[in-house]
């Protein structure tokens, strides 16, 4: 289980580097030259307020542009209904624009288990993954991230992804939009085997979106199949996160940097950001890092004051990014 099914480029496309290089300070995040890649946020960091209706899905753009972030990755979950709605869409195309901000990619998620052994259920979760390749493409984004999961023996599912994502792809590449792969759900955590499906597929055009803090391959049963019941769930077994992002570097065509908690000189409690971008610049990697903060999602629900807020959480998580950077 996800805490998303609970709260329900090969490259990164000439388009996506010619906007970074075109405006190299903004996209450093600071003084030009600082740090070896461009900065995105994930729109998962300001969940509890799109959630309660305090931001809308239109008002993503501008809040990513009051904390300096030029990148721009949507979560699908956000606007679900939306995803045919080409007056949203182009609405949403537009206050990015104004925006001065560059759509990234849509992260997909509730659509489906591409690794499914039946054929005939993996053939609907594909299927409905196609109209989010649309959207991508009418909003300019090169790429989408899908979930890979299911339920067998780890090589039967392996080669189950591998089918659904060539499929992807296929359908993918009529409109330029890639297709990523996140350590997120399940046997995807386990980044060795994640590596592994890559390897197999072995196509320029999908790659992995490594995160930093999804690596629980062996979760607490949740009480009650609700956010709440998530949040009192513990991970018991935990694959190794620098391990697991050396494993997927070679494959990466995006990354999360994942935050929940700070000590008090702004360091994670949970991640060295300083050694895991260590891990990324030796990689060679220069393309997109993703904020993504999730300790004000816990806050709403446990009311508990040890996390910040969405707003404080994502700058304190930009500031740390940057400095890990730079050192990196």
């Amino acid at each position: 289980m996800n805490r998303r099914t609970f709260i329900k480029s090969g490259t990164f496309g000439a388009m996506g580097v010619g906007f970074g290089a075109s405006l190299p300070g903004f996209f450093a995040g600071g003084a030009e030259g600082d740090l070896f890649f461009k900065l995105a946020v994930s729109q998962f960091s300001f969940a509890s307020q799109f959630w309660t209706q305090q931001l809308k899905p239109l008002d993503f753009p501008a809040k990513a542009k009051e904390l300096g972030i030029p990148g721009l990755d949507y979560c699908s979950m956000f606007f679900a209904d939306k995803a045919k709605d080409q007056s949203f869409l182009t609405q949403l195309k537009q206050r990015s624009a104004d925006a001065g901000t560059y759509n990234l990619r849509i992260m997909v998620d509730g659509e489906g288990v591409l690794g499914d052994l039946n054929e005939g259920t993996r053939a609907k979760a594909i299927e409905n993954h196609y109209k989010w390749i649309d959207a991508a493409a009418m909003l300019g984004c090169p790429m989408i991230r899908v979930n890979v999961e299911g339920e067998g023996e780890p090589s039967a599912v392996a080669n189950a992804a591998v089918d659904s994502l060539g499929r992807l792809i296929d359908y993918g590449r009529k409109q330029n939009v890639d297709v990523i792969v996140e350590n997120h759900i399940g046997i995807s955590c386990n980044a060795a085997w994640l590596a592994g499906v890559m390897k197999q597929l072995n196509n320029p055009h999908c790659g992995t979106l490594a995160d930093f803090g999804n690596f629980c391959i062996n979760r607490t049963k949740p009480e009650t199949m609700d956010i709440a019941g998530y949040m009192k769930t513990k991970c018991l077994e935990e694959y190794d996160r620098y391990k697991g992002i050396t494993e997927l570097m070679p494959y990466a065509k995006g990354v999360h940097a994942k935050s929940h908690l700070f000590n008090a000189d702004g360091t994670d409690q949970e991640t060295d950001f300083y050694r895991m971008f260590k891990i990324i610049k030796e990689s060679g990697f220069s393309g997109w890092v993703s904020i993504e903060y999730e300790g004000g999602l816990f806050k709403m629900y446990t009311k508990d004051n040890k996390y910040l807020d969405d707003y404080a959480g994502t700058t304190a998580t930009k500031k740390l990014v940057e400095l890990a950077g730079q050192k990196g």
